[in-house]
């Protein structure tokens, strides 16, 4: 038999966004004026007294394997923020703790997937997704929206993706990469939809917290009982805490699928990280009030990235209510030329704008999203200030 990798991993893509971020760090690193608006990283430090739970965690012996799928202490937690929150009644069986809400979602795939099932999923949408359905030998079904209708997909165009192969729709809201919040009344829509025709909804929550001009978060599982009971909520504490790096992911879902999540992670994985469970803990049951702030000044970022952006001839943007990107309309600049290269997709222009102005962006074309560019915002004023600037001056170069 050759020796060969397998055909499974022959065909994953790898992840754009950290592939460009990675060439942004490498750039900066060696001594370039590089503005990254690449990756989805708060650039806010963690929260003092979550640093202190941490090495609390360390002085009383936390160092050892905790139980697979996650602590008492943080299952308990979470379950109270699930309560508090978003008026979820949940039980600590109910719950599996990951290292991120990817090894949540990647774990929720593997669980409810078999060969050949089709899951839905509105584009633009995160990159991972359809790798994931993919490495659980599911195939993903795009849902295409327009920047016109808000990047939200009507109930037709779900329904109408619809068959007997099809085992899940993927919910994202606040939604990575474009913002987007769902209302009441689309989230109903969809549950009913959903309960009509025996689907699953994986229903990724992770910004949640990042909300704008009194935009509000409704679980798609506090819209009825049998909702709840087809919905895997799945969330972290890695925007809303700045917490990326300590890897603290979970969902919450019924328990013959949590179940089964718990069973093929103890096999995977084992368990997250033991001190990072318990600042996790203490980071949901404390004082929320740094969440606040850190929401406060993605506001102020927000607006400021896109009156910039929509300053621009030629591109433009529209204005997000969640999360900490914003799609840059680029499709009316194509076709043109920088210097002696052809723009022809977000590709080019993405690296064209790197190579020439040492700003990273994300293409488009990632996300299922010819045409655009994402920006994150998720950085300073003055990187904003700086990046736009320069962008302005790409394209004003453009023939």
């Amino acid at each position: 038999m050759p020796l060969t990798v397998s055909h499974r991993c022959q065909h994953i893509a790898p992840s754009l966004t950290l592939a460009i971020d990675a060439v942004a760090k490498e750039m900066k690193a060696a001594g370039e004026d590089v503005v990254g608006f690449g990756a989805g990283e708060p650039d806010f430090a963690t929260p003092a007294h979550i640093v202190a739970a941490a090495k609390e965690a360390l002085d009383m012996g936390m160092t050892r394997y905790t139980p697979s799928s996650g602590t008492m202490e943080l299952r308990k937690a979470i379950c109270d923020k699930l309560l508090r929150d978003n008026d979820l009644t949940y039980e600590p069986a109910d719950v599996i703790v990951s290292s991120g809400a990817k090894h949540s979602l990647f774990n929720t795939f593997q669980a409810i997937l078999d060969p050949g099932d089709e899951v839905l999923i509105p584009t633009p949408c995160w990159v991972s997704y359809p790798e994931m359905v993919r490495m659980a030998g599911g195939v993903p079904v795009f849902v295409p929206t327009t920047e016109a209708e808000g990047f939200i997909p009507g109930y037709d165009e779900i329904a109408s993706r619809i068959n007997r192969r099809t085992k899940a729709f993927v919910l994202t809201s606040p939604s990575n990469p474009c913002g987007c919040v769902w209302s009441r009344g689309q989230l109903q829509a969809l549950a009913d939809l959903a309960v009509d025709r025996k689907l699953f909804v994986v229903s990724d929550e992770i910004y949640e917290k990042l909300l704008y001009d009194q935009a509000r978060h409704i679980s798609i599982a506090q819209l009825g009982d049998q909702i709840k009971r087809q919905t895997i909520v799945i969330n972290g504490l890695s925007k809303a805490f700045a917490m990326t790096g300590w890897r603290i992911g979970y969902a919450a879902g019924p328990r013959e699928i949590i179940s089964a999540m718990g069973a093929f992670q103890s096999q995977a994985a084992s368990n997250a990280n033991a001190m990072a469970q318990h600042a996790s803990a203490v980071a949901l049951n404390s004082d929320q009030t740094c969440v606040v702030e850190m929401v406060q000044e993605f506001e102020k970022r927000r607006d400021t990235i896109c009156g910039l952006i929509n300053a621009i001839p030629g591109i433009s943007c529209r204005k997000p209510q969640g999360a900490f990107y914003v799609m840059m309309n680029i499709q009316y600049i194509l076709g043109r030329r920088h210097e002696r290269r052809p723009l022809t997709d977000s590709m080019s222009f993405a690296d064209e704008l790197l190579k020439s102005k040492k700003v990273a962006v994300v293409p488009g074309v990632a996300f299922e999203a010819e045409g655009y560019c994402r920006l994150s915002y998720a950085t300073s004023m003055d990187n904003i200030v700086r990046g736009l600037e320069r962008i302005a001056e790409f394209v004003g170069e453009l023939r």
